[in-house]
């Protein structure tokens, strides 16, 4: 059956436990980027870690998914979305079992770069899935719905690792994803139509797919390691030289291949293009608001731990009431003026948070920067993820999903390193309030040329509207493997 007559409609029970199984399934991926670091202190004493098995702890896990999240997309491709999206979740969650388990320090690093790589996995599948899914006059909802959704759940994931940490023990934030993960399994297997690219290669670029994990992954580590060694240690900038080195070889190697993993041809086209270098600009800049942002409520404002890590609450439930009506909003009138608009609301915000000082009100200095943030996220988000998926025709959905997390995950990694450092931290601290107040607004300005260069990117490089290249290609049905639409045209 062709892929008109087997894509779902976003209101349809069918769809919403399509949409279910994606926010879960990419939420697991994303909450243990961050929940993991409320558990560090109770590691550190129970594994009696140093603070390099601390660190290497959390950049273990950004290491190997960074490294593979391109194989991730291009392998949904091949051989099915909703195939690899649950070996990634199936995967993760026998990960997330060996780190509740591990007895060492060395055996939780170990286990957390395997969470990686099962993140890689289900994390461009996640959104590739909504793509090859969903009718095209819903995309952009369903695409709204999961950023609000996910929204929701990285806004829930700290608390929820707080509670476990005191209540229980820091093994139960690793543990607590197995059931997660097989609720996750069950709705996909029942509800997760399957889609592909009928005319993807089997086979792989192994020179690919070695070239672009060597140059995503030498990047990562460096970044990740520049704010502790600094910019002049040889770890750092060798790390460095051998991700561009990498990321060099890996483009050489991709023109050559005759089954590239990723199809140098999807760049030719201006919307995609345009998309991720707007993404590249606003996710850098949302990558340094939202660790400076906690930081100087604590250290300079005064707020306690859980006071700063709610004050973010806000944008998420307004993210979550608009983010559909946003990506439909966008599906209407074109996707340039939302994404042109948003950045430069989100600008707004950060140039209000830029004045949060010592003996800041929550209600009268916070609260009005943060919901103007959430409408801006809300206006943008949405829009700005359809654009990056819908440029592409559905039988690139994967590698256009994976393009475009790398894209995120590289800019929140170089903005949480580098924008301390612009910001002229030096050899300053963080956690002291008179270093980190000049070091914070300065940062938070920043930011705003950041919202502001991709809102100016958005408006010369986002058509008013975006069609795709040619026609789908891409087939849904949960019972038999794709078939080309000639094929079945001329069977009739």
């Amino acid at each position: 059956m062709a892929v008109d007559d087997t894509l779902l409609r976003y209101h349809s029970a069918r769809g919403r436990w399509v949409l279910l199984a994606t926010v879960l399934g990419s939420s697991l991926a994303f909450i243990d980027a961050t929940v993991v670091n409320i558990a560090l202190p109770s590691i550190g004493r129970d594994l009696h870690a140093d603070a390099a098995g601390l660190q290497w702890t959390v950049n273990g896990y950004a290491l190997s998914l960074a490294a593979l999240i391109l194989l991730g997309g291009s392998l949904g491709d091949r051989y099915g979305r909703k195939r690899i999206f649950m070996i990634g979740i199936a995967w993760f969650a026998l990960a997330s079992l060996l780190c509740g388990l591990a007895p060492t320090i060395e055996l939780l690093i170990g286990a957390r770069v395997l969470q990686g790589i099962g993140g890689a996995l289900l994390t461009p599948g996640a959104l590739a899935i909504l793509e090859a899914s969903f009718e095209p006059g819903d995309r952009a909802r369903a695409i709204g719905a999961w950023s609000g959704l996910g929204g929701i759940g990285g806004a829930f994931g700290p608390f929820l690792g707080g509670w476990l940490v005191e209540a229980g023990s820091w093994r139960l934030v690793f543990l607590i994803n197995v059931p997660v993960a097989a609720l996750v399994l069950g709705v996909a297997a029942r509800h997760v139509p399957e889609s592909r690219d009928p005319a993807a290669a089997r086979r792989f670029d192994v020179a690919g797919t070695v070239t672009g994990a060597i140059g995503l992954g030498g990047l990562t580590y460096g970044f990740t390691a520049w704010p502790m060694r600094g910019p002049g240690d040889p770890v750092v900038w060798i790390s460095l030289a051998v991700g561009v080195a990498g990321l060099v070889a890996f483009v050489l190697a991709e023109r050559r291949s005759p089954q590239p993993l990723v199809p140098l041809e999807i760049f030719h086209h201006r919307a995609f293009t345009g998309a991720n270098l707007v993404t590249f600009l606003v996710y850098a800049a949302n990558g340094g608001i939202f660790f400076l942002f906690v930081i100087n409520l604590q250290v300079v404002a005064g707020f306690s731990p859980l006071a700063a890590g709610t004050a973010m609450l806000p944008a998420t439930g307004l993210m979550l009431l608009l983010s559909a009506r946003s990506g439909a909003l966008g599906q209407r009138i074109g996707p340039r003026i939302p994404m042109t608009v948003g950045p430069l609301i989100c600008a707004l915000a950060v140039l209000l948070m830029s004045m949060i000082g010592p003996g800041a009100s929550y209600l009268t200095d916070v609260l009005p920067s943060v919901i103007v943030l959430g409408l801006g996220l809300s206006t943008l988000v949405a829009p700005l993820t359809a654009t990056a998926l819908g440029s592409l025709d559905d039988a690139h959905a994967g590698i256009a999903s994976g393009v475009n997390n790398a894209v995120a995950r590289a800019a929140s990694l170089l903005s949480v390193a580098i924008l301390p450092l612009a910001a002229g931290l030096g050899s300053g601290s963080l956690t002291v309030a008179g270093q980190l107040h000049a070091v914070y607004r300065n940062a938070m300005l920043i930011c705003v040329a950041l919202m502001v260069g991709g809102s100016a990117l958005a408006f010369l490089l986002i058509p008013n509207r975006v069609t795709k290249p040619t026609p789908p290609r891409s087939f849904c049905d949960p019972c038999s493997p794709p078939v080309q639409a000639r094929a079945l045209s001329s069977e009739r």
